[in-house]
């Protein structure tokens, strides 16, 4: 069985953990301790009923202890949470702690009073813009310091080590090939490309281009039409005159047509249909009688 006085007797003149002794008191830094002071009503070790309120991320809990759960400590508190409304918050401890004594009830309202105070000014200090000073050590600047200025030097003495070297190279201290960096010769190569550019655009070039022969075609096209224009006309006139004259020129003209070789599809076309039209033309022939002297005379169209 748990006895109090007992505990307290080796608590109090033996040794406890949560003591904390200083010139102006004794305390107590248990975090079920109401008052936070190291005394026989106030520990929270040596009384069996017990009762207290504690604090988690703003949210405040009733904390109770009786003895019929001293057998069993993962279930030894009972723990209610209090309302943000300080009269309801009281008004619940009125009727969880009923029956308990009026000190400790008394004590636990205390309690509650401060946290809700010191709640409230949380709060306001939160609301508040405040200047926060931030201390940088001194040896991390000069560290910084001395990198910054062997960086400096040592890109300085790159920068030099290059140029050198790209005037032996122009000057041809260095013949032959040599393993330079892949990036470098690409630069280079990029640099020797729009110089020659630049040289190739002030001078002047001389093109050739071809000819346009459609002009020519058509010119062409057109004599060829007007030359089987008059060759028709002159074959109608010679009809007239003498039929074996026509066939001769009508030949001749086939002849001309099959050794000239057309030079387009369209002008082909024309000259076929114009020598089927001659070959087609129907021939009309007229006799005329004379009552007085019986003659007769033939005339073909």
């Amino acid at each position: 069985m748990q006895h109090d006085e007992v505990i307290w007797q080796v608590i109090r003149h033996k040794h406890c953990s949560f003591m904390s002794k200083i010139t102006t008191g004794i305390f107590c830094r248990n975090p079920y301790n109401v008052t936070g002071i190291c005394n026989r009503s106030s520990c929270p070790l040596a009384n069996s009923r017990y009762a207290t309120i504690r604090d988690h991320d703003g949210v405040f809990y009733l904390y109770m202890k009786t003895i019929e759960r001293a057998h069993k400590p993962n279930d030894l508190w009972e723990r209610v949470k209090l309302p943000r409304n300080y009269e309801k918050a009281l008004e619940l401890i009125d009727k969880h702690l009923m029956y308990w004594p009026k000190l400790l009830v008394h004590k636990i309202k205390q309690r509650l009073t401060k946290m809700t105070q010191m709640r409230i000014r949380m709060r306001k200090l939160a609301l508040k813009t405040r200047e926060k000073i931030m201390t940088t050590p001194r040896k991390e600047k000069k560290r910084e310091a001395r990198r910054e200025e062997k960086a400096e030097k040592a890109a300085v003495l790159d920068k030099a080590i290059e140029k050198e070297l790209l005037a032996r190279l122009e000057n041809g201290i260095y013949d032959g090939i040599y393993n330079l960096p892949f990036n470098k010769f690409l630069q280079t190569l990029d640099t020797d490309e729009l110089q020659a550019e630049d040289e190739n655009e002030g001078e002047s070039e001389v093109e050739y281009v071809e000819g346009n022969f459609e002009l020519e075609e058509e010119d062409d096209i057109e004599d060829l039409g007007m030359k089987d224009y008059h060759l028709s006309n002159d074959e109608e006139v010679d009809d007239d005159d003498d039929d074996d004259d026509d066939d001769d020129e009508v030949n001749a003209v086939e002849e001309q047509r099959v050794r000239r070789k057309p030079k387009s599809a369209h002008e082909k076309s024309e000259k076929d249909e114009f020598g089927k039209k001659l070959k087609k033309r129907p021939r009309i022939h007229v006799e005329v009688e004379h009552e007085e002297g019986g003659e007769r005379q033939k005339v073909t169209f």
